[in-house]
């Protein structure tokens, strides 16, 4: 990959250092300053707002493989992050092309002024497709990007601390991501008409609570939209305090980092969550982290999942499903013991994708079915879990398709 690009004709303002001390210049843009962080790819087509505030980025650098990003603006509505004045989701971004002026009716702010909002530092003018190769052979780097309106950078310090920094191995990011308290969550899914609207109180018919290591909404809110009514609790809340709050059901969330390293904290608190007997679902790091507390292990990819093209198979039902992914850790499959099925594979890479535990209502999927890729391949997965509560109400099934 060239380090600088051969059409660079200004003082770059942005600088990609890796740890292996390739420096890719470009022109800054979001915030100034800099920051540690690994260099992920995303081969998604729309949804930069909602990438951008998942917590699940949250040390991460997201590049996007689609060259025009910025196109509809940003509004209010589709941050995924639960507190967003915390800020949670990508620290650094990259694009090919320079972000246009929006040209949408929900556009209600300029992406690059975004950006600053949120301390997002970002980088444009570069090759992505040469970058997104780098990682395909290479692996996620460690890296520094530094935006400068000056262009004055301290290069051989940038890549010290490049080299230096320890990345996500070991690293527990939930307590960073997690909302910190004890909330409620009632807001259900959007409607073309209505938008967002609040779950009565009289139509909740079941209560889950959420393990937060890093929510996104729209998680809570297909919940809500199937009645649920959803008491959010931060990540290091105890086996004993999830029960106090007499649920019909917990989910685990994703969120950042390595599940090993969170995994120190919740794994024995999933535990005594699973011996409950209470219907228990998690997605993403949730999925690795029941994996962990079931016997399984976790290891980090070489290139990690992230776009929303991504076909999974159920093994459950035969069907393949269109689904977004968003991780850099993965469950081992031959680590999962007897008594522990795999339900869900990739097709990319034969990488795990789901578990189920036997004789119990447990599951788990390592994709965002709450995203829309499909559009709405794996919402069943949903309605799979509420049927779980219901089957222990002694209420008859939803239909999950």
């Amino acid at each position: 990959m060239t380090a600088t690009p051969a059409w660079t004709t200004h003082t770059p303002t942005a600088l990609l250092v890796l740890a292996d001390g390739t420096v890719i210049e470009g022109t800054g843009i979001g915030a100034t300053g800099k920051v540690e962080a690994e260099v992920c790819f995303n081969t998604a087509l729309t949804g930069y707002q909602e990438i951008l505030t998942d917590p699940s980025y949250l040390g991460q650098i997201v590049t996007f493989t689609f060259p025009h990003i910025g196109n509809i603006g940003t509004n209010d509505e589709d941050i995924e992050d639960l507190t967003p004045a915390a800020r949670h989701g990508a620290v650094g971004v990259i694009f090919k092309a320079d972000i246009t002026d929006p040209s949408n009716y929900r556009a209600a702010r300029h992406l690059d002024q975004w950006l600053k909002a949120r301390g997002i530092i970002g980088l444009c003018g570069i090759d992505t497709r040469a970058l997104t190769v780098w990682i395909r052979e290479n692996g996620m780097p460690n890296a520094v990007i530094a935006h400068d309106p000056n262009g004055v950078f301290d290069v051989e310090a940038l890549k010290a601390e490049a080299k230096a920094w320890s990345g996500l191995v070991d690293l527990d990011l939930a307590k960073v991501a997690t909302s910190g308290q004890t909330s409620r969550w009632q807001q259900t899914p959007w409607l073309w008409d209505k938008g967002y609207s609040e779950l009565k109180e009289a139509d909740a018919a079941y209560h889950v609570v959420a393990l937060d290591f890093g929510v996104k909404r729209n998680i809570l809110r297909l919940f809500a939209g199937l009645g649920c009514r959803v008491t959010v609790m931060p990540a290091t809340t105890t086996a004993a305090e999830v029960l106090a709050q007499k649920p019909d059901g917990i989910f685990l969330s994703n969120g950042p980092g390595d599940p090993a390293a969170t995994g120190t904290y919740a794994v024995p608190v999933i535990r005594d969550l699973v011996d409950s007997g209470l219907p228990v679902f998690g997605i993403c790091l949730g999925h690795q982290m029941l994996a962990l507390a079931l016997g399984g292990t976790t290891a980090k990819m070489h290139q990690g999942h992230h776009g929303a093209n991504h076909p999974v198979k159920d093994h459950t039902t035969g069907k393949v499903e269109i689904v977004s992914m968003n991780h850099g850790f993965a469950v081992e499959s031959a680590s999962l013991p007897a008594g522990v099925e795999e339900t869900h594979v990739s097709l990319f890479d034969g990488s795990n994708c789901g578990l189920r535990l036997a004789g119990k209502p447990v599951f788990s999927v390592q994709h965002h079915p709450e995203a829309s890729p499909g559009p709405q391949d794996s919402h069943y997965l949903f309605r799979r879990f509420v049927n779980l509560i219901r089957e222990r109400k002694g209420e008859p099934a939803l239909a999950e398709r």
